[in-house]
This record gives C-alpha cells, structure tokens and sequence, in this order.
C-alpha cells in the first residue's frame, strides 16, 4: 500500500520520524545548549591594556527557566570590565523579578542597555513561514507593516529602574560614559528601530572629543541606524536581536535576520562600510527565543566575551 502521490508510506513514516527528532533536539537540546563566543577586536588606543567586554543580548526570559538563569549567574565569574545588554531581556510579563535575578551578579559591573520591542511589548504567536514571507516582501517588524494592535505591554518600568540602580547606563536615544582602567569610554545608543523608535538626529554628531573609545549601541541591526553610525565616525557598533536567524541550515547558514541586514552578518564580527568609512559590526545572537517558538537549530543561544585590544 502506498501514500498518495506515490511516496510510499515508509519514507512518509521516516520523514515524519526525522522532522519530529530534529523538533525534539531544537527545543529540548540546543535551546539550552548555552555557549560562550569568545571575539578579539582592535579598536582601542595604542599602549592601552586589553579591555573585556560581556555582550549578553536577548535572553527572552520566561518564567521558570532555571538553566538559563543559572547560565546567566555563572557569566559573572569571567570577570568583564562591563557589561553591554543589547535588548530583548523578556518573553513573558511575569518574568522580570527573575530576569533581574539572572543578571544580578552581572549588575555588580559597570554596565550599559539598550531596549528592544520584546522588552516592551509581549510576544505573539505566529507562523515563523511569515519570517520568510516578510523578507520577499521588504517588511521587517513595523518597518513596512501595520502598528501592532492588541499587543500585551510588558513591565518594562522595574527592569530599567533596577538597572538604573545598579549603575547601568541607559542608552536610548542618548549618550553615556563609562571610565574604565584609566580610559574614557563614551556611548550613543539607539531605542529599537524594528519598532521605529530610533532617533538618530537626537545623538548625531560622532564620537565624544576626550573619549579614548566610541561605540554605537542598538538592539536591532538595521541599515540606517548601521549607516548613521559608521558614516559619523564610530569604530564599533554592537547590536543583537537577529538570534542568528534561530532556524539555521547546516553549511548553509541562517535564512532570515527579521530585519534588512544580510544574512552573511546575521551573527558575530563583521564591518560595515559608508563611503570611505569602516566599522566594526558584532551581532550577537543571543541566548534566547520568543517564548512561542522555543526552538534553535544550528545556532546555539549565546554571549559573548569581547577583547578590545590596541589598534594596529
């Protein structure tokens, strides 16, 4: 007996066995296969000493996940100069006492944040085919779509005020410094342009005179705001949000980005060119998932720890 269209019924079976395997492994595995990236880079002043920067982005925090916050506990101990949160710290509304949990020993660092839209609003449920389908059609978030409507509005308020606490620096739409080891290290952060809250015109200008280090901040690596960046100067941008497309093929790569940068740079260091102007790009992939599609496959969840070292 043989299944329609002539596929017999034992390669039906078997696809169906190796699709729901390659399920089980994507959500009950890799998803919590937590990693450290570790990523040299050389953008510091001559002479200066190495500086290690802990770039955690996306943690998409639901309740109840131990591992994830046991992981983010045990990041403390590599010591970072500080610490750059690049957004996306919530999937569900109850989750933020934990989330600050998480990051507890972290917030013992100096440290800098930007938000993202899932810090704000909560996830959706949706077909992740409509990822696809909205990269063949240019639309990205709001960026060509429809305002969300209905959407549930996380408690994004206790998060930015513990962190505020804890001495981070919040960077939306605005500048900030840090001192670090006898070196200035200046910052101007984006709010999130998925959902068209970035203001460029509000921090345009380039990097702070005095400051030894500048380096653009936001969540989601859209070309404008990569644009912006390097055309004024900045020697290193930090972003996240891509998740390193989640959903990758092996040897291939990622399919999506969920915003209009290339695939080729949806996850680590690259560069971005303007003109005659070049900047570092690193994309952090992250180390979480909406919580509706818990699922990563051929692109573990992740942080990384960046080494600045003196320029050529």
């Amino acid at each position: 007996m043989r299944a329609r269209y002539g596929v017999p019924l034992k390669v039906t079976a078997v696809g169906a066995a190796v699709g729901a395997a390659g399920l089980v492994y994507a959500a009950g595995f890799e998803a919590r296969s937590f990693r450290l990236r570790r990523v040299t880079i050389p953008v510091l002043p001559r002479g200066a000493r190495p500086l290690r920067v802990l770039q955690v982005s996306d943690i998409h925090m639901v309740s109840g996940q131990r591992k994830k916050r046991g992981w983010l506990h045990s990041l403390a101990g590599l010591r970072p100069d500080f610490v750059v949160n690049t957004g996306d710290n919530l999937s569900d509304p109850k989750a933020v006492p934990e989330l600050l949990d998480a990051l507890g020993p972290l917030m013992e660092f100096p440290g800098v944040y930007v938000f993202g839209s899932n810090d704000y609003y909560g996830p959706k449920l949706r077909n992740p085919a409509l990822y696809l389908l909205e990269k063949t059609r240019g639309k990205h978030g709001l960026n060509g779509n429809a305002p969300a409507v209905g959407v549930v509005h996380n408690p994004w308020e206790p998060m930015r005020d513990a962190f505020d606490e804890a001495g981070w620096l919040g960077l939306s739409n605005t500048r900030g410094r840090l001192k670090v080891d006898g070196l200035e290290i200046a910052f101007t952060g984006l709010d999130d342009p998925h959902i068209k809250r970035d203001r460029y015109a509000e921090v345009a200008g380039g990097p702070e005179t005095g400051a030894d280090l500048s380096i653009g901040v936001v969540h989601a690596p859209y070309l404008r705001s990569l644009d912006a960046f390097t055309a004024d100067g900045y020697p290193l941008i930090l972003a996240g949000h891509t998740h390193g497309g989640q959903l990758c093929i092996p040897f291939y790569g990622a399919l999506v980005t969920n915003c209009d940068l290339d695939t080729d740079r949806v996850k680590g260091l690259s560069g971005h060119t303007v003109g005659d102007r070049r900047a570092y790009l690193h994309v952090s992939a992250g180390c979480g998932t909406n919580r509706y599609t818990p699922v990563r496959f051929a692109c573990p969840p992740e942080a990384t720890l960046l080494t600045l070292t003196p320029r050529d």
